[in-house]
């Protein structure tokens, strides 16, 4: 279960801590609690899978072996529209009370709600993350055409999209984060490259835009740079798109021993 996981969990915390403003307002999590939304959403762990769906390929299966994936984080505020009700300030001042019990009382505590999952849990913001947060240390990540290493800049997003890259190299299920797919999750995907206007639809395509897995993924369905409209099948649309470029870069690599000697002749 994903809050079972310590690694997942805490980079979950950094960026609840850079999005709520932890840093910048110390009253929160003691005097008031932080909220955050977390939307989680379920993908084929086959990328090839996911673009079958998002570009509605007819010819590809029924059946997908699924994952849990963040779609996105939101800090929720109280106001006088939306104010803190009764039930939840009950539940967050409980969370403080165990957590100031276990010794905890200078860490921020707050609340998380799990969509997807309808589970809301007090949340405890350990020193060790925040100094993390402090810090912004990078993350040194390889791309998985390349296999360049390059660094990325530790944000709110870049802790999202290195939760979903570790749950999806999870080949053998060791997270227990992989699922069946239901027909609600494929048709999520399938609104998402309709671009139509559902809530899950847009924070899908949210998550799209931000990492670097789909960057060539929102121009499968449109016409290429010359204007011209593309009249092949959706596969061969996932072909050029993702896979073309991965080959060409293999082949450059094989060819880079010989350049020399064509030079010299």
């Amino acid at each position: 279960m994903f809050i079972s996981n310590p690694l997942l969990m805490g980079y979950l915390k950094i960026s609840i801590i850079i999005d709520c403003g932890l840093l910048d307002n110390l009253a929160i999590g003691f005097d008031v609690p932080f909220i955050a939304r977390v939307d989680i959403g379920i993908e084929p762990s086959n990328i090839l899978d996911f673009i079958g769906l998002y570009l509605d390929d007819k010819s590809i299966g029924e059946k997908f072996q699924g994952m849990v994936q963040i779609n996105a984080v939101t800090p929720w505020y109280p106001s006088l529209m939306r104010p803190l009700t009764p039930q939840r300030l009950h539940l967050w001042r409980k969370a403080r009370a165990k957590y100031n019990a276990e010794g905890f009382t200078k860490d921020p505590v707050g609340l998380v709600d799990f969509v997807d999952g309808s589970l809301t849990v007090g949340l405890h913001i350990p020193t060790i993350a925040l100094d993390m947060a402090r810090k912004r240390e990078p993350f040194v990540r390889v791309s998985a055409i390349t296999g360049v290493q390059f660094k990325q800049p530790m944000s709110a997003v870049a802790c999202l999209e290195y939760i979903n890259v570790h749950i999806r190299g999870d080949m053998q299920n060791q997270l227990r984060l992989r699922t069946a797919m239901t027909e609600a999750d494929k048709e999520i995907i399938r609104a998402a490259g309709r671009n139509e206007g559902t809530f899950p639809a847009r924070i899908l395509k949210g998550k799209m835009r931000r990492e670097h897995l789909y960057a060539n993924i929102p121009g499968l369905h449109k016409g290429t740079d010359l204007g011209i409209k593309m009249s092949v099948s959706p596969g061969r649309q996932c072909f050029i798109y993702y896979c073309l470029p991965f080959f060409l870069i293999i082949l450059l690599i094989s060819l880079l021993p010989i350049l020399p000697l064509v030079h010299n002749v």
